[in-house]
């Protein structure tokens, strides 16, 4: 069993391995957790004494294959407990993410194998995430971003790279949610601002918007 600082280390990690695709610097764990640096040190010692990552002093650290795994149980969780929060409590998709990081340092891996099959072993998540199972797979699937297509291309939103419920509230207004088919219609050379139309409406979306946009089966 891990401590709850633990689970947030290794989920934090895991994200940004996979942002940046290489040893991850204490620097960089420290800005994003909001901590000192010499406090991140500490901990990745520890958890470098437990198998679950390579800490190389002054170079980084990535994940090892028991970090990996042990960050994909913490992620499972969370997504399984917004899914619920979403589907059976009739939470916004704004609302759960709070919930689900104090939700999701349960222990008991029997209520959590139990809930996945409660929710008819979902997927994705209500943000499009992927969600792991119980063995740690998960399934990415080709995305492209809004701010990658060309006017005429179109394709449907499926995920979110951006999930603060500032930036789903934002999304809320806009009228924008998972599932609809969005068709570029313009693109402003001043300030990169993008032309967007859906079966109901158009509107106008910033480069940064565009970017946290998630679309699949783009034509």
């Amino acid at each position: 069993m891990y401590s709850q600082a633990e689970e947030n280390y290794l989920k934090t990690i895991y994200a940004l391995e996979k942002d940046f695709s290489n040893e991850v610097s204490t620097n960089l764990i420290a800005s994003k957790i909001k901590t000192k640096a010499s406090s991140v040190t500490d901990m990745l010692k520890k958890l470098a004494n437990k198998d679950l990552v390579i800490y190389k002093k002054y170079q980084g650290v990535y994940l090892t294959e028991l970090g990996r795994l042990s960050a994909l149980k913490v992620i499972r969780k969370h997504r399984l407990w917004e899914s619920f929060l979403v589907q059976k409590l009739q939470f916004n998709w704004d609302e759960v993410h709070e919930i689900a990081e104090q939700l999701e340092h349960v222990k008991s891996e029997l209520l959590i194998n139990k809930l996945d099959a409660f929710l008819r072993y979902p997927k994705l998540d209500p943000h499009g995430d992927p969600i792991p199972d119980a063995h740690g797979r998960i399934i990415l699937s080709k995305t492209m971003s809004i701010s990658d297509m060309k006017i005429g291309s179109a394709g449907t939103l499926v995920g979110v790279k951006d999930s603060s419920a500032t930036f789903l509230k934002y999304l809320n207004k806009k009228n924008l949610a998972l599932g609809d088919k969005i068709k570029v219609i313009d693109i402003e050379p001043f300030d990169n601002s993008y032309h967007i139309e859906t079966k109901t409406h158009r509107l106008v979306i910033t480069s940064n918007v565009a970017d946290n946009l998630c679309l699949k089966n783009v034509k």
